[in-house]
């Protein structure tokens, strides 16, 4: 959380910030660590009327390319020579996201203070990944920090390049998706009502055909009961997500996800070139391999393979190859087993685990570009079919009174 406050010092200079602690009590007792005597203090984003307060949106959000700049800025800052102190102080006035200058200034206050880089960033309340604080440490202790920072910045690229490719092969289904519900909805809710209504004025002694009737009848039944199935699945959608929120039903939800005829495959392959592109560069940092399995647990989005990573981790620290442990869970891919032992028959684990990244990300992009290719024409033509027989139904009874006539 961000504070904006109000401090004084031991020799009466009054001053105004924006700090970063986790709590107002936090705050407090940094600030008299530091000597400071705290005047006032409001959160950032809220506004205060008397002794109450209400929150404001605020932008607390820090980009993936917004740190990814920051961080290919402070490797070249290092590589030019200066020191860390005054890159960090250089950086922190630059930066355009208020959320992330608080943060730089707080790492620039407890780098000057004395504390290491990597406890600088720990210290912000898991905002960053746990990667990055692994990256950080590895650097300090093998006095290579800008060649870490740029490893952690190729990294990073790669990561956000295949997340780009996933969001442009499925953004065209969504959107022929969306709008194929908009016209749905706007003839079930608008449409046929209308007709409906004018059907049962018109009357002309004919029943009207079968297909009529019943989409009347359904939309009539959506529009007229809304009251009772608008706030019935709203009650759904909040007991989803108390349910989703739950410790281990994300976990479950996760495994059947896995077991998918389509998507199983692709979520355990998306899985495998996260986890092993994360070990991959920790390894390549200098970190313990069981330190890396841990770190890459807890960055894989998947509940259920995260789970199984913890048990590999557990059983390498105990004395287990990788291969054999990976072997084990079935989770992985045998592929990417296969050639993790090649890599660690032959000490180059860290490369072969980036090549199994490499392959399976081609391998998904592939995928989702075929399914994407398949999907829109599938969609077109339901959306056509959908449509037609909708506004078929409807106009069928005019068709018929005209042949009469």
């Amino acid at each position: 959380m961000q504070f904006r406050c109000k401090v004084a010092s031991t020799g009466g200079q009054v001053t105004q910030g924006t700090y970063v602690a986790d709590s107002e009590l936090a705050l407090r007792h940094e600030l008299e660590g530091k000597g400071l005597f705290l005047l006032s203090m409001q959160r950032v984003g809220s506004v205060g009327v008397g002794r109450f307060s209400f929150q404001l949106p605020s932008r607390k959000h820090i980009s993936s390319s917004e740190f990814l700049i920051f961080n290919q800025e402070m490797a070249t800052l290092l590589r030019a020579g200066l020191p860390l102190v005054q890159s960090l102080d250089i950086l922190r006035r630059r930066v355009p996201n208020p959320t992330l200058k608080a943060v730089l200034t707080d790492v620039y206050e407890r780098v000057r203070s004395g504390s290491a880089l990597s406890d600088a960033f720990e210290a912000q309340g898991g905002m960053f990944a746990g990667i990055y604080h692994a990256s950080l440490m590895a650097g300090e202790k093998s006095g290579s920090l800008e060649t870490v920072l740029r490893r952690y910045v190729s990294h990073m690229k790669v990561m956000l390049s295949v997340r780009s490719r996933m969001v442009s092969a499925l953004i065209y289904p969504m959107v022929l998706l969306v709008i194929s519900a908009v016209v749905v909805g706007l003839i079930v809710f608008k449409v046929v009502p209308e007709f409906g209504a004018f059907y049962r004025g018109f009357s002309t002694g004919a029943e009207l055909p079968a297909s009529t009737r019943l989409i009347v009848a359904f939309s009539e039944g959506i529009v007229n009961h809304l009251f009772v199935w608008g706030p019935a699945v709203l009650l759904v959608a909040v007991l989803g997500w108390i349910w989703i929120r739950q410790p281990g039903q994300r976990r479950r939800l996760d495994s059947a996800m896995l077991r998918l005829p389509w998507f199983g495959p692709l979520s355990r392959k998306f899985s495998t070139a996260q986890v092993a592109r994360t070990v991959s560069t920790l390894l390549a940092g200098g970190i313990p391999l069981v330190n890396a399995l841990d770190i890459a647990s807890k960055s894989v989005g998947n509940r259920a393979v995260a789970q199984d990573l913890d048990v590999v981790a557990r059983e390498v620290r105990e004395g287990i190859s990788l291969h054999d442990s990976l072997s084990r869970r079935g989770t992985f891919p045998d592929v990417a087993i296969e050639m993790v032992e090649v890599g660690e028959s032959t000490g180059a684990l860290a490369e072969m685990l980036n090549s199994i990244a490499d392959f399976y990300d081609e391998e998904n992009d592939t995928s989702l570009t075929r399914f994407s290719n398949l999907m829109q024409p599938l969609l077109l033509v339901t959306m056509g079919i959908v449509i037609a027989a909708l506004l078929l139904s409807l106009y069928m009874p005019l068709f018929q009174l005209s042949s009469l006539t």
